[in-house]
């Protein structure tokens, strides 16, 4: 092939991509333009901090908000050290046979499965057979188990990805096979961990389906008072009033959505930049 079609087939490959790109990021973009637009009238102190009122068509977000973020924390609290111990047990001390690859592919086909059904098994394990009933226990617990497959592929290709050679020079000093996991492979995989504990974090924050199976309240005025207790959440919340409570103002619909958006991405940042300060660190 000749230089020149060389360069013409590049220049192709490039504006494609380009053209994909743009396919993507414009239609996205329109989307939160839109909920930024027509959700900032409704953003004020009132309805950031007050419980609904008026069957929920005044009042504010309050519970919601709360909710949603013991829904999260508790999800991340339970997946990222399972999923984190699962990773390296599949890339550190598992043998490459039959049996661990069928593993390995059964945990990326999890990460595909949709969320409803991640919501009926949290329903007959959380609440119906160990009797958690619905609760944030169960809600936690449910979105923990849809988000693990996502945590244990991420940290398992962060941790293969550390040079072999650091494993090898650790273990040539005297250090045994923990201490070098623990002192050299995992402070180098740390920002590839947090990678995937962040589209973790994405993932659950905006589900609808496993809460509505195992916590979700349609409406609580007050917060709750213990991890066995229901709670209101964002993603059900606005479903509700976007679909089950007539006449409700357009401006709270997509506040509501709004404040979604924000939370998630709060909580993307702060996992965003704990990842950098990690980065930084990398001597490779």
């Amino acid at each position: 092939m000749s230089k020149k079609n060389s360069q013409r087939t590049q220049k192709i490959a490039f504006s494609l991509l380009s053209l994909a790109t743009l396919l993507i990021v414009i239609p996205v973009g329109l989307i939160v333009i839109i909920i930024i637009q027509k959700g900032i009238p409704a953003i004020n102190w009132q309805f950031l901090s007050d419980v609904p009122r008026q069957g929920m068509r005044a009042g504010g977000i309050f519970p919601a908000i709360v909710g949603t973020v013991y829904l999260v924390l508790g999800a991340i609290v339970f997946a990222l050290p399972i999923g984190l111990l699962a990773a390296i047990y599949l890339s550190e001390y598992s043998k490459d046979n039959y049996l661990t690859r069928i593993i390995k592919l059964a945990i990326v086909n999890l990460a595909g499965v949709p969320s409803v059904v991640y919501g009926l098994f949290g329903l007959a394990l959380f609440v119906v057979f160990f009797k958690f009933g619905a609760s944030i226990l169960s809600g936690s617990l449910t979105l923990g188990i849809m988000i693990l497959p996502i945590i244990i592929t991420a940290s398992r290709e962060a941790l293969e990805s550390v040079p072999y050679s650091f494993r090898e020079v650790s273990r040539s000093l005297g250090a045994s096979k923990w201490q070098t996991i623990r002192h050299i492979v995992l402070p180098n995989a740390i920002s590839g961990i947090i990678t995937g504990t962040i589209l973790g974090l994405g993932r659950a924050t905006g589900e609808t389906a496993p809460i509505l199976f195992t916590v979700a309240a349609f409406y609580l005025p007050q917060l709750p008072a213990s991890i066995f207790d229901q709670a209101m959440a964002l993603p059900y919340h606005l479903y509700v009033i976007s679909t089950q409570v007539p006449n409700v103002d357009e401006k709270v619909r997509y506040g509501t959505a709004l404040v979604l958006l924000v939370l998630a991405l709060f909580m993307n940042l702060v996992a965003i930049i704990i990842r950098y300060q990690f980065r930084k660190k990398k001597k490779w």
